[in-house]
C-alpha cells in the first residue's frame, strides 16, 4: 500500500520551518502568495535549503498574470534551474502554455530537460488549459512526473469530478497531485474519491502567508 504523502506550499522561511516540524514530506518553495506563486529568491532558497532537511521543489515562475512567457522570461527560468540545482534542490514546479491556452510542448521539454535528473511538476497552469485530457497526454509526453491541480475548480473540493476523470485517464503514467483550497476540512472527501500519493495544500488558515501548524497536523492526521 503506497503512503499518502503531504506537500505544504511554502511562501516564506517560516513556514518551511513550520512545514518540517509538523509532519509535512516535502516543501514547494515559492513567493508572493497574492500572484500565485513566483519563483522565490536564491538568498530564501538557499537558507531554506540549508535548514529543511525533507524534499524541497522551488517554483519557476517569472511574475506575471498568465503562463505565456517571452523569449527573455524563459531564459530567466532557466538560468534559475541551473542555479537551484547547484543549491541542492529536490525538483522544479512549473507551466507554460500557448496563447491559445494548449500546452507548450516545445519549452516546457527544454526546461524539464534542463532540470534532469531531478522531477518536474506542472503547476497550476493546467486549471487554464482549454482541453484537459488532450493536455494531460501532452504534460506526459514533456516528462513531467506530477500535475498539480485544482481540476479546473475555484478550489478542490468544486474540481473533484475532474481530478477523478484526470486520474482515471492517467493510471500510473504521471501523478495527480490535487491542490488550491485543500484543507483538513475537506481533504477526507478526496481520499473518499481518489486514490492519490501526494496532497498539495499552503495550511495558511489567516490572512498571513505563513502555515498553520495545527492545520498540518490535521492534514497529517488524515494521511
Amino acid at each position: 500500500m503506497k503512503k499518502n504523502q503531504l506537500e505544504i506550499a511554502c511562501f516564506n522561511y517560516e513556514s518551511a520551518l513550520i512545514a518540517e516540524e509538523n509532519g509535512a514530506d516535502r516543501i514547494e518553495l515559492c513567493e508572493n502568495m497574492k500572484l500565485g506563486g513566483t519563483t522565490p529568491n536564491s538568498i530564501l532558497v538557499v537558507k531554506v535549503r540549508e535548514s529543511v532537511k525533507i524534499k524541497m521543489h522551488v517554483i519557476i515562475r517569472p511574475p506575471g498574470g498568465d503562463f505565456v512567457y517571452s523569449d527573455e522570461e524563459l531564459t530567466e527560468m532557466k538560468q534559475d534551474i541551473k542555479q537551484y540545482k547547484k543549491l541542492g534542490v529536490d525538483g522544479f514546479v512549473f507551466g507554460i502554455l500557448k496563447e491559445n491556452g494548449k500546452i507548450n510542448k516545445k519549452q516546457n521539454k527544454e526546461l524539464v530537460h534542463l532540470a534532469y535528473p531531478l522531477s518536474c511538476t506542472f503547476h497550476r497552469a493546467f486549471d487554464v488549459v482549454k482541453n484537459p485530457e488532450k493536455s494531460l497526454e501532452d504534460v506526459i509526453k514533456c516528462g513531467f512526473k506530477t500535475i498539480l491541480t485544482s481540476g479546473q475548480g475555484v478550489n478542490v473540493t468544486e474540481g473533484i469530478w475532474a481530478l477523478e476523470r484526470l486520474q482515471e485517464l492517467a493510471g500510473d503514467r504521471i501523478e495527480i497531485m490535487p491542490g488550491g483550497g485543500l484543507r483538513s476540512s475537506n481533504i477526507k472527501l478526496l481520499q473518499e474519491k481518489l486514490d492519490l500519493t501526494f496532497y498539495h495544500s499552503s495550511a495558511i488558515t489567516d490572512d498571513s502567508e505563513t502555515a498553520n501548524p495545527e492545520e498540518i497536523k490535521e492534514l497529517r492526521n488524515f494521511l
